[in-house]
Formats: structure tokens, sequence, C-alpha cells
């Protein structure tokens, strides 16, 4: 597997006045493109702020970061939003879907500020999103016809319309019940058992087994990072709907 991005002495601090609130500690971390990854710790060990810095939102204190083999330090403004444009995307746990448009056009929303995508292909990619979550027969649906689960895999189709290299799912199953959450993540599974790059920010222990590798925040350092030798396959034989 290729390098998709590392992490050397990455720390992270918020200033307010002169009062530094120290949040990231000096994180190395490199994953692999292909991987699945959990991170997970307790609230306020740092999670949130490392994806936020995975994922363009934020810009490290100090320590370097490289993406796809480059440093991500002199990038301006308008360079990181390309990247967050073309190359990530990302799934939050409250779906920001627009409840009057269908399925479709919720989809397509991302297609509008791609570069390299033509308009006339925008609804082909849109439609192969929606058949890899398994949600073609409500295309046309309005997402407020649609249940929580359907809803979320919704979100997954759109953060996967722009073929990213990378894809972020934060708390993913967090507005879920348990059946449609296990949906949600079988969904995720496949997709990295297709090629996709997944980040997952987790902290549920149940959802985080789904991925290949566990990584653990706390106090703003890498507690643990192992891999999982056999992924969980608890409800496996559950059907999308």
């Amino acid at each position: 597997m290729a390098s998709l991005l590392s992490l050397k002495g990455l720390h992270k601090s918020y200033f307010n006045e002169e009062i530094e609130t120290a949040v990231l500690h000096g994180i190395d971390l490199d994953i692999e493109k292909g991987e699945f990854i959990a991170i997970m710790g307790p609230s306020g060990s740092g999670k949130s702020t490392l994806m936020h810095i995975l994922g363009f939102l934020d810009r490290p204190t100090t320590g370097t970061y490289h993406f796809l083999g480059e440093d991500t330090a002199g990038k301006n403004d308008d360079e990181l939003a390309a990247i967050r444009a073309t190359k990530v995307s990302f799934v939050f746990q409250a779906f920001h879907l627009l409840p009057r448009a269908t399925v479709l056009e919720n989809v397509l929303l991302p297609l509008l500020y791609h570069p390299g995508i033509a308009p006339a292909d925008r609804e082909n990619y849109a439609q192969k999103a929606i058949a890899s979550v398994g949600l073609s027969d409500r295309a046309t649906f309005f997402s407020s016809q649609l249940s929580g689960g359907q809803k979320q895999r919704v979100a997954i189709a759109r953060a996967l319309v722009t073929e990213p290299e990378l894809i972020f799912a934060d708390e993913p199953t967090g507005n879920l019940d348990s059946a449609s959450g296990l949906q949600v993540m079988e969904v995720l599974e496949k997709l990295n058992q297709a090629g996709h790059t997944i980040i997952l920010v987790t902290h549920e222990r149940t959802t985080a087994e789904f991925a290949d590798r566990i990584v653990h925040i706390k106090d703003g350092l890498i507690e643990s990072d192992t891999r999982t030798h056999e992924r969980r396959r608890a409800g496996a034989d559950v059907k999308l709907k």
C-alpha cells in the first residue's frame, strides 16, 4: 500500500488572549491508502481536533503533515479548500441533508464545486454513488421521507460522489438505533473493501471494531495503535433496505 498521509510531531494549541490551551501534544501517525482506521478517545481527548487537522478544516500549531507525499504547511487557504473539495469527504453524526431536496439532488451538491467533473457527467457520478449504498430505488424520494439509517447512507453517497482519496466518518451511528447503525457500518465496511480509505471517529467500541486498526487518543497523545486481525462479523447477514 502507498502512503496516504503522515504526521510527525504534530501539536495543536488554541489561544485566547494570552492563555494557551494545548490539545494535541506531539502526534506521530502514518495512514496508508486502503486502510480503515478508527480513532477512539474520551470527550476532550483531542480526537475531533485531530480529525479536523487531517481533513484540512484546521491547521496544526507545530509539526508536519504530509498528504499524498506533499507537505501541507505551505498551502494557502484556496489550495486547502481545493483539497477539501476533491480529495477528502466527511460523514457527520448529523446528516446535514436538505429536507426538501431529493436523494439525487442532495448527492449532486458537492459536484457543483468540483473543478474536475463536467456538468454533463454529474448525474452519472451521483447515481453511481447512490447505487453503492443500496438506495437506487430511493433516488427520487425527498430526504424527509427516509429513515435515519437511509439518511446516513445518503450522506455517505454524498461523500463518495467526488471519488475522494479519504472519507472521514465522525460518529456516523450516533443518531441511529442499533439496527440502522449496523447497516451504516456495513456500508462503510464494503466501501473499504472496494478500496476506499476510511477514518472513523467514534467512542463506541463495537463500532470501532469494524475497522482494521484502532488508534486510542488520550490527553492529546496516542495511547495505543493496534491492528485488528479479524473484523467484527456480528450482523453480517443484515441486508440493506
